[in-house]
């Protein structure tokens, strides 16, 4: 029987968070695909594909209220980005094949999901604007719709390509699998912990958390 220790990393309400965004983006994409292929979209569709867009906004605000905390310490970290941040992503192609060696140690995120998570935003607010103009068009111009049609779907092709290789390392990579855990029990292993992402792991340790 494992003797491994668990830390924990994520709160119930950032867990919610996380699985709502996931299952409404999934949901958008489904039921997007059919416009974005040039297909005729049925009428209910489009009435779920709006449902979607209004529950892919909600996790934000939940956070903010249910967890503040976690949210600014998600949107700090992400967007602090240092020299071992950039050195990591140098050395991500041999992580992927598991063959990087002397990297440096790591803060609650990485610098592959510091990117993630950039991408991820810049993204959402590309998704959230253009797909405004498009429900409500008729409040602006012709010419202003009509950018907005390619740039959102210019803006899932970048998303969905984002969020494969995010399902990948989280669920398929080896080194990085344990990490879902994460968002699934709010917790990772110890050993986990101080191997990716050791700053953070050093924090605990200071402050006796851990």
């Amino acid at each position: 029987m494992s003797n491994e220790k668990y830390v924990q990393r994520f709160s119930k309400y950032i867990v919610i968070a996380h699985w709502t965004n996931a299952i409404s983006f999934i949901m958008l994409v489904l039921t997007g695909l059919p416009l974005f292929l040039g297909i005729n979209m049925p009428d209910v569709l489009q009435i779920i594909h709006r449902v979607f867009a209004v529950t892919f906004l909600l996790p934000t605000p939940f956070m903010i209220l249910m967890d503040r905390k976690g949210f600014t310490q998600w949107t700090k970290n992400v967007l602090s980005w240092k020299s071992y941040d950039f050195k990591f992503l140098a050395s991500f192609p041999l992580e992927l094949i598991g063959k990087a060696k002397n990297v440096p140690k790591q803060d609650f995120f990485n610098g592959g999901q510091k990117l993630n998570s950039v991408l991820t935003i810049l993204g959402a607010i590309t998704m959230v604007i253009t797909g405004f103009i498009m429900w409500f068009k008729e409040l602006f111009p012709v010419e202003v719709v009509r950018w907005a049609y390619p740039v959102h779907d210019a803006g899932m092709a970048v998303m969905v390509a984002v969020i494969i290789g995010h399902i990948y390392l989280s669920v398929g990579h080896p080194a990085s699998r344990p990490s879902f855990m994460g968002m699934t029990k709010g917790v990772v292993p110890e050993s986990y912990a101080k191997a990716h992402h050791g700053r953070w792991y050093d924090e605990l340790k200071e402050k006796n958390e851990i």
